[in-house]
This record gives C-alpha cells, sequence and structure tokens, in this order.
C-alpha cells in the first residue's frame, strides 16, 4: 500500500481538525428522516464512547432523530472504520474518529479501505492535548543520556496516540 503524501496527511489532519461553520439553512430539510448510527472504534465507558454519546444524545434533541451509538472496538479502530466504509453511503451511518485513524493510514501497509479516499470529515468534535509528564529530578537536557530506570507509561492496549507518544519519548531516551 503506498502511503499518503506529506499533503495529503496534512489535509486530513487539517480537516479532521477544523469545525465548519454551516448555518441552519444549509441543513437538508429531510436529514435525518430516520435513525442515524455513530460507530465508534473504541470499548463501552471510555472517553470516546461517553462524548459520542453525549453528542448522540445532543443530535438526538436537536434533530428529532435517534442518533445510535454503536461500538465496534478491535484493531486499533480499523473494524469500526471498516464498518463505516462498507456501509451504505447515505449519511445514516457516521464516524467518530480519532488520531488513530490518522495513524492507522500510514501505518499499515494493507486496510480493506483507504482512509483519506473513503471517508469524508464533516465536523471536529473535540480536540485531546497530549502531555509528557516526568519526575522533577528528570531535566529535559537529560534526553541524550542513558535513562537509570527503565520508563514506565501506561495504555489501554490500543496503540493509540497517547501509547506511541510514550514509545517515542522512551526511545528518544535511551
Amino acid at each position: 500500500m503506498k502511503l499518503p503524501s506529506r499533503r495529503q496527511f496534512l489535509h486530513l489532519a487539517v480537516g479532521a481538525a477544523a469545525l465548519p461553520v454551516i448555518s441552519r439553512v444549509a441543513w437538508a430539510q429531510f436529514y435525518p428522516s430516520r435513525p442515524v448510527r455513530i460507530i465508534v472504534g473504541y470499548a463501552p465507558a471510555g472517553a470516546g464512547d461517553i462524548s459520542t454519546r453525549l453528542m448522540g444524545q445532543w443530535l438526538s434533541e436537536r434533530l428529532g432523530q435517534q442518533f445510535i451509538v454503536e461500538n465496534r472496538p478491535g484493531a486499533g479502530t480499523n473494524i469500526a472504520t471498516e464498518a463505516v466504509v462498507r456501509a451504505a453511503q447515505d449519511g445514516y451511518t457516521l464516524l467518530m474518529s480519532s488520531a488513530a485513524n490518522a495513524i492507522n493510514a500510514t501505518l499499515y501497509e494493507r486496510l480493506n479501505f483507504n482512509f483519506i479516499r473513503d471517508l469524508t470529515p464533516i465536523a471536529g468534535i473535540m480536540r485531546v492535548p497530549h502531555v509528557i509528564v516526568v519526575h522533577p529530578s528528570f531535566s529535559a537536557n537529560q534526553s541524550s543520556s542513558p535513562m537509570p530506570k527503565p520508563i514506565r507509561a501506561s495504555s489501554p492496549g490500543l496503540r493509540l496516540a497517547s501509547e506511541r507518544l510514550a514509545m517515542y519519548a522512551a526511545s528518544c531516551s535511551r
């Protein structure tokens, strides 16, 4: 699989982060005329699931139609993404994407979909900062010297951006 160019990746990142300003008049008058599914690539009760459920409830109240949140965890969000790509292209199956989707587009050689080509970002929902926290005795100028102890980092086991960031920090400090 050919990796996306830097320009394509930047377009994807900007599209995923930008919240388009759409007037109420621009919305199609008949959408949604039936329930909408929002597929989440994470297990229930996580941050992605909870924020999607809150957004789905708000959309249901605002648009007068049910928004159903469906969890499809696994394969670093690729199972959920593929389910949305294979769904009818009618706007009634949405994906709650994350940084993991953009990373997977460059990480995996053989996916059954092309994230950049097959999906279109429609709204930015939230931003999640990543922070590296170290012991106060560790100074930033020690990054090239050997660590006295191994770096410990927690992860939900999905190889998400936070885990990759911690792994990168560990590799830089050895």
